[in-house]
C-alpha cells in the first residue's frame, strides 16, 4: 500500500523537517539530485542532448537550479529559463550558484527535454501573463518532466488553463494526492517518488494488487455456498436493466448467494435472464431481505416516497451492510438525508458527482475541487462509508480515506455504477468490512475496465462486457 498527501500536508512536513534541524538548502540539494537523475535517465532513453529548466522564484525553482548545475558539471547541454522577479532565500542562493546559460526571455527553439520547476505545490490560481507563456513553451517541447506537480494542477487534481502536460512527474518526498485525482491522471504522466528525507503520516491510502489479494484467499475444498455470504439486490422499479447488471456483478464477486428482488411490473423482464441469481418478486421488506449479509438498494428504482419509506425501514430494522446507490441517493436528496444519522446497520453510499451535489447542496465544481475533503466531511457527519465515484474514486470512512488508482475511460458509460454496486454488495456479503469492501470493489471495477480497454478498445465495451472481465480482474490480483 502506498500513501498520498495533500499539498498542505507536505508543506507542514517540510516545515517540521526544517525545525528538526535539516536546512532548506539540504532538502533542495536532495531534490535537485533526484530531478537530475530523472533527466539523465530520460536523456539516455530518448537520445536527447538539449535540456531546458523552466524555474520560478520559489523553492521548486531552486530545485531546478540545483539540478541544472549538477547536469552542467556532467557536461550535459543545459539552459535555464527564469522570468521571476522575486526569489525565496534558498532559490536565490541556488540561482547564484548556477554557472550555466540563464535566459531571461522565452526561447523560440523547441528543446528535447523541458523540466517544469515553476511552482510545484505552491500554486492556487491559474497562471497568467509570462507564466502562462512559459507553460505553453513547456508543452511545445518534446518531453516534459515536472518537479513535484505539473504547473496548473490544483490541490484537488483539477487542471487549470493553461496546465503543463508532463510525460513524467517526480514527487519530492511523498506522493502528492493531486497527481492521482481527477485530471492528475491525464497531466502527470509516469509518476515516481524521490526520497529526500521527509517523513509523513496521515495520508490517503492507495491500494495495490497485494492489498486486494488479501480479500481473495485460497478457498478450502470442504466449503459450500453458505460459507460465502448472501447478497441481496433490491432494484429495478423503473429500469430493470440496472437490477440485472447489479445482480450479475454480484455473482462474479465470489459471494455464496445473490438474491434479486424487483417489483411486480418488472418481474417478467428479468425472468430467465440470470438463472444463477435467486429471483424474487418484491412486495414488502421481509425476513429474507433482513437476513442477508449485504443489501444493495436503488439501482434503476426511480425516485419516490415509497422508496424513501423502504429506506427508512431498512435503516431502522436491518443489521447488515446497506449499500445505497443511484435512485436511493436521489430519493434521500429529495425527501431528506438526515435519516442516515439514526440507523441500525452499516451504510455505504455510492454517489457520482451530480448525485453527491444533490445530497450535499454543494456544487459539482466545489466537490471536485477537493473530493477527499468532501467525501470525508460527509462520512463524518452522517456516519456512513462514502464512495465518491469519479475517474479516481475516493472512499472515506471517518478519518480513513483511500483513492482508487485503477480505471479507464471505458467505464464512462451507463451501467458502470450498477456493476460497482453489485460487486460491492457481493464483496461486503463475503465478509469484508464496508471500507475495505468499497476499496476492493472500486479497484476491481477499474481493473476490469483497464483489461476491457486493452483487449477490445476504449470505446466499444459496455457494462455487460465489464462484468465479463471481472473474473480476469480478480485473477490479475491473485
Amino acid at each position: 500500500m502506498k500513501f498520498a498527501y495533500s499539498n498542505a500536508q507536505m508543506r507542514r512536513f517540510d516545515e517540521r523537517e526544517i525545525t528538526r534541524g535539516t536546512p532548506v538548502s539540504v532538502l533542495m540539494e536532495r531534490a535537485g539530485r533526484a530531478i537530475a537523475e530523472a533527466v539523465k535517465a530520460a536523456a539516455v532513453r530518448l537520445g536527447s542532448e538539449d535540456i531546458v529548466f523552466v524555474c520560478g522564484g520559489g523553492n521548486n525553482g531552486g530545485d531546478g537550479f540545483v539540478a541544472a548545475e549538477l547536469l552542467r558539471h556532467e557536461n550535459f547541454d543545459v539552459a535555464v529559463v527564469c522570468l521571476a522577479k522575486k526569489f525565496s532565500p534558498a532559490c536565490d542562493e541556488a540561482r547564484k550558484n548556477y554557472g550555466g546559460e540563464l535566459l531571461g526571455v522565452i526561447p523560440r527553439r523547441i528543446y528535447g527535454i523541458a523540466v517544469d520547476c515553476l511552482f510545484g505545490t505552491g500554486l492556487s490560481h491559474p497562471v497568467e501573463g509570462e507564466n502562462a507563456d512559459l507553460v505553453s513553451f513547456l508543452n511545445a517541447c518534446r518531453y516534459v518532466i515536472a518537479c513535484d506537480l505539473p504547473t496548473g494542477l490544483t490541490e484537488g487534481g483539477i487542471a487549470l488553463s493553461p496546465c503543463a502536460i508532463a510525460d513524467e512527474t517526480v514527487c519530492m518526498g511523498q506522493l502528492k494526492s493531486a497527481l492521482i485525482l481527477s485530471d492528475g491522471a491525464d497531466v502527470a504522466g509516469k509518476i515516481s517518488v524521490a526520497d529526500i528525507g521527509i517523513s509523513a503520516e496521515g495520508g490517503v491510502e492507495v491500494w495495490e494488487d497485494e492489498d486486494i489479494r488479501r480479500y481473495f484467499p485460497k478457498r478450502r475444498s470442504n466449503t459450500n455456498k453458505g460459507n460465502y455470504g448472501s447478497a441481496h439486490i433490491f432494484a429495478g422499479g423503473a429500469l430493470a436493466g440496472a437490477a440485472f447488471l447489479a445482480a450479475a456483478a454480484s455473482l462474479k464477486s465470489g459471494v455464496g448467494y445473490t438474491r434479486l428482488s424487483v417489483t411486480a411490473e418488472f418481474f417478467h423482464h428479468v425472468v430467465g435472464r440470470l438463472p444463477a441469481a435467486i429471483l424474487r418478486e418484491f412486495h414488502a421488506i421481509d425476513g429474507e431481505m433482513l437476513s442477508s449479509d449485504c443489501l444493495a438498494v436503488g439501482m434503476g428504482s426511480g425516485v419516490s416516497e415509497r422508496l424513501y419509506a423502504y429506506i427508512f425501514e431498512l435503516l431502522t430494522a436491518y443489521t447488515g451492510v446497506l449499500v445505497l446507490d443511484a435512485d436511493a441517493l436521489n430519493t434521500l436528496s429529495q425527501y431528506g438525508v438526515d435519516i442516515l444519522k439514526d440507523k441500525t446497520c452499516r451504510v455505504i453510499i455510492t454517489p457520482h458527482p451530480k448525485e453527491f451535489s444533490r445530497l450535499t447542496g454543494r456544487s459539482v465544481e466545489e466537490l471536485l475541487s477537493n473530493p477527499v475533503e468532501a467525501a470525508k466531511a460527509f462520512s463524518e457527519e452522517y456516519g456512513v462509508t462514502v464512495v465518491f465515484k469519479n475517474n479516481r474514486t475516493v472512499i472515506a470512512e471517518g478519518e480513513r480515506v483511500a483513492v482508487n488508482s485503477t480505471g479507464s475511460p471505458v467505464l464512462a458509460k451507463g451501467g458502470s455504477g450498477d456493476v460497482l454496486a453489485g460487486l460491492l454488495a457481493g464483496t461486503a456479503a463475503r465478509g469484508a468490512p464496508p471500507f475495505e469492501a468499497a476499496v476492493v470493489a472500486s479497484y476491481l471495477l477499474g481493473r476490469a475496465g483497464e483489461l476491457a480497454a486493452a483487449e477490445i478498445n476504449e470505446y466499444s465495451p459496455d457494462a455487460t462486457d465489464i462484468i465479463a472481465y471481472l473474473p480476469k480482474a480478480i485473477r490479475s490480483v491473485m
